[in-house]
């Protein structure tokens, strides 16, 4: 199978990779650098790190160490809190004092050993929040010096994209946070606000309805059936298509990265092989019926950024 994965189009032009290997949670935490080799090795071409992870170096290990350019590997990193422990958010201990964004971002850069394709912000709250614009200003500066190439955010809200967007010289090119069936009621402002400024989205957790919903909710007998029926019509595929492989191919098709983590071989091979299928796999009825079940139900499961000050909608949770 073709190493060539199909690509977004970003808001600047840049061509960034439909699906990426993570390592930030679980095993892919644990083992960075084996897990990030074995990704590369079955084709993925794009890595999601961040600061609060602890494996920006291990990242640039696995990139330093491929056969293939750097170029060719799309990577990701984010401004984090000073600390990775949550209880610690909102306190000075975890958030960065302006002076100090401009070292820590380079910081990154040092510990890669190159500069990532993209940085983001990791969330509205790693920062002051007065001086949340003025941080975006330091990442507009670097990047209109050529010390960052592109730049987004992450986690962020209405009302944290709105203080960022008022007068910006660079607008952000990604918000990535979790994305599903299940949240897309709550998103709505939020996907509003990036379609018309041309902010992609990216999607962390994009498998949570089938890995950490307790049920599955009423989404799971819908993906099964597409599954099949997407199975049966494409007797050739290299791919064994599962409810997994559905769920991602529906990210994709609503315009949307998926970015999802694993530390097992076997699973990292069937990320690359499903990242590698066509495009046009289910069919725009299915693409629709999954995001009208999914809005039935409102279940999140990464609840400390997007749910402060951002009322969730009076939904079932689909556990019952």
């Amino acid at each position: 199978m073709s190493k060539s994965i199909a690509t977004f189009t970003l808001s600047s032009g840049t061509k960034i990779p439909w699906l990426a290997w993570g390592n930030g949670s679980g095993d892919a935490h644990k083992t960075a650098i084996e897990s990030g080799r074995i990704a590369i090795a079955a084709g993925i071409r794009h890595i999601d790190t961040a600061q609060n992870y602890g494996n920006e170096e291990a990242t640039g290990e696995v990139v330093k160490t491929s056969s293939l350019k750097k170029d060719d590997i799309f990577v990701t990193t984010k401004l984090s809190g000073r600390t990775n422990d949550k209880k610690l958010q909102g306190t000075a201990e975890y958030i960065n004092p302006l002076n100090e964004v401009r070292t820590v971002i380079k910081g990154s850069i040092e510990k890669l050993g190159f500069v990532p394709d993209l940085f983001l912000i990791h969330n509205p709250h790693v920062v002051p929040r007065a001086d949340l614009k003025a941080t975006w200003g330091i990442f507009e500066d670097m990047k209109a010096a050529g010390e960052l190439k592109d730049i987004g955010v992450s986690n962020f809200r209405p009302q944290d994209l709105e203080i960022i967007l008022e007068g910006a010289r660079y607008k952000p090119v990604v918000n990535q946070f979790e994305y599903h069936p299940y949240v897309l009621a709550h998103l709505k402002p939020v996907l509003e606000i990036g379609k018309k400024h041309g902010i992609l989205t990216e999607a962390f957790g994009p498998l949570t309805p089938l890995l950490r919903h307790p049920t599955g909710g009423p989404l799971k007998p819908v993906l099964t059936r597409i599954a099949q029926c997407v199975s049966s019509s494409n007797p050739d595929l290299p791919v064994k298509v599962d409810e997994v492989t559905v769920l991602l191919l529906w990210t994709r098709a609503t315009g949307a990265v998926a970015v999802t983590a694993s530390g097992n071989p076997g699973r990292i091979q069937g990320l690359a092989d499903i990242a590698h299928l066509p495009g046009d796999l289910l069919t725009a009825e299915e693409v629709e019926e999954i995001s009208r079940v999914g809005q039935t139900v409102h279940f999140r499961y990464y609840a400390e950024h997007m749910s402060t000050d951002f009322p969730a909608p009076d939904l079932p949770d689909g556990t019952n």
